[in-house]
């Protein structure tokens, strides 16, 4: 690894560097690259990322946008790889204007990614995620999930086992922890990051490195100054050395070397501060200006969520019980559900991402994710959702029914998975997706993309030949076992959209096994209104089937939507 940036003591001293005390403007890290953007191509994992990406940086310099073909030959990966790539860089950029993020998903691959971006997206490869906790109890999870794979055992820290059926998020990272550890990963590569998108100075050699404000500018693919899940400020003038520049007139570059110390300075005060805002609720309850609240009321009447402008809205630990959240409900573009059991949850709303974590047993919809949906440690959920692209991962016996613009991507120890086509609307749908910038005419449901088996970012130690295994791809769920999601009329009195129909178009199959159970289901009506029989057995048969239809809501636990539809 070189270190070609070292640290200026001048500047340390300098007080016009000093990290600023106030606390809207503390660094910190973009979660979007960490949660949505690392892809297990082994290929991409880069023992040493300087050694590579210089060389890298400097045969693709002259091309200024890189499309797939370019990126599959410099890299020696598949085309089907090097899209991914393109389009996983495209789903966790920073900047909305750029012409990828701005582009149809037909046009990526033809508008190429800006090679500072996809340098710093393939440098943040190596970064290994923060593992959850062990439970303090690990007998009393044994027999939550049975291990019926060949990479249980190395996979045990991740397991559902350990994840899926706690209602408390004790032993998982909480955010402050996600973010100290991505704050610590920058802080270590900081001077390798820096050198890539810096430039030698003009007439000097090429240790001298400078930093342009476009350059610097990059950076905020991995970090940002203001409140967390804000806008914030443009990274130029929160930095000393830009902040008053002349728009009219090019900045001058800075030394690299004086950008980092600024930079690690901030970074060791947003530590400093998370260390501070953390210890005091470490041994005690939470308090209320913890994000990481949990919920476990029984019905849709008592829940309650933790949302915050400052991040994303947490639904978390629901328990046999319906629940709804509205788009005017959702604070921030991003929501997260988290270990909830035996329910039905609808967020119908449009949103940027989404991540649905250790649920099982529940029926989870999302209106319109217009970056990235995860699905991770789930078992036996059906998910519905429109969005832009899907990923899942270490999940079990869960059916996807996807509206999507991409290939769905599968990664991790999966197994009985099953994807189809989108099954449901409600009224506003199609204005949320038109915000989302999902496009209702593409749908790739059909095309799920495995990727390995064990993930290389999970910071833990593989055996050799288990990282070359393949996920378990997703089987198709049959056309006669496909049947249209009702979302019952929440709203009352919101105003209601325009949407009458599913938008996506079904395929043909799909259509005839609709169209054979409809006309079963008119022959059937016919029958029984013409059996010759009289109005007391006519009755008695109604009351029949009054009490197989009850048996079913008890069954399959659909009794609880009604009672919470009646308190709501």
């Amino acid at each position: 690894m070189s270190d070609s940036i070292e640290p200026s003591t001048s500047s340390r001293e300098d007080p016009d560097l000093a990290p600023s005390p106030n606390p809207n403007s503390i660094i910190h890290p973009r979660r979007e690259p960490f949660e949505h953007g690392l892809l297990p191509i082994p290929k991409l994992i880069l023992s040493d990322p300087i050694q590579t990406l210089i060389p890298l940086k400097q045969k693709l310099a002259p091309t200024g946008r890189v499309n797939s073909e370019t990126l599959a030959e410099s890299l020696q990966i598949s085309i089907d790889h090097a899209q991914l790539v393109l389009n996983t860089l495209a789903s966790v950029l920073h900047a909305d204007a750029d012409p990828i993020v701005k582009a149809r998903p037909a046009e990526i691959d033809s508008v190429g990614a800006d090679l500072r971006d996809l340098i710093l997206f393939l440098y943040i490869q190596s970064y290994k995620r923060l593992l959850p906790r062990t439970h303090k109890d690990s007998a009393s999870v044994a027999d939550v999930w049975p291990s019926t794979s060949a990479f249980d055992g190395y996979l045990s820290a991740l397991s559902p086992l350990q994840l899926v059926r706690s209602n408390s998020r004790r032993f998982m990272p909480s955010q402050s922890d996600e973010e100290a550890h991505q704050l610590s990963y920058l802080q270590k590569h900081m001077a390798n990051i820096l050198q890539l998108l810096a430039e030698p100075a003009e007439g000097e050699g090429e240790e001298s490195l400078v930093l342009s404000m476009e350059g610097f500018e990059h950076l905020a693919f991995l970090i940002q100054f203001g409140e967390k899940g804000s806008e914030g400020i443009p990274l130029s003038q929160a930095a000393p050395f830009f902040a008053n520049s002349d728009p009219d007139m090019p900045a001058v570059p800075v030394p690299a070397a004086q950008v980092h110390d600024w930079l690690l300075q901030n970074i060791a005060s947003a530590l400093e501060h998370l260390t501070e805002r953390v210890s005091p609720r470490e041994n005690g309850p939470a308090n209320n200006s913890d994000q990481d609240v949990a919920m476990a009321d029984a019905c849709t009447s008592s829940i309650k969520s933790s949302a915050s402008a400052k991040g994303p809205s947490f639904i978390e630990g629901i328990s046999k019980a319906s629940y709804v959240k509205q788009a005017s409900e959702i604070k921030g573009s991003s929501v997260k559900v988290i270990n909830c059991h035996d329910s039905a949850i609808y967020i119908l709303a449009p949103l940027r991402y989404a991540t649905i974590y250790g649920c099982s047993d529940a029926t989870i919809i999302l209106g319109a994710v217009g970056k990235a949906v995860r699905v991770e440690h789930c078992e036996r959920v059906h998910v519905i959702t429109a969005a832009r692209r899907v990923c899942i991962a270490n999940c079990r016996e869960c059916v996807f029914f996807l509206g999507v613009n991409q290939r769905p991507l599968i990664v991790g120890d999966n197994h009985k998975l099953q994807v189809a086509p989108y099954n449901t609307f409600y009224s506003q749908l199609e204005e949320h997706m038109a915000e989302a910038g999902i496009e209702a005419t593409i749908n790739r449901w059909d095309e799920p993309l495995a990727l390995g088996a064990v993930d290389p970012h999970d910071s833990l130690s593989h055996p050799a030949g288990v990282s070359d295994a393949q996920a378990e791809s997703a089987t198709h769920v049959d056309p006669d076992q496909f049947i249209d999601f009702l979302i019952p009329n929440w709203f009352g009195g919101e105003c209601a959209g325009s949407t009458k129909a599913n938008p996506f178009p079904l395929p043909d199959a799909y259509v005839a096994a609709q169209q054979r159970k409809q006309k079963s289901w008119v022959e059937i009506k016919k029958l029984i209104k013409e059996a010759p029989v009289d109005d007391s057995r006519k009755r008695e048969v109604s009351s029949a089937l009054h009490v197989y239809f009850r048996d079913w809501l008890y069954a399959t636990g659909n009794i609880r939507q009604l009672y919470c539809l009646q308190n709501d």
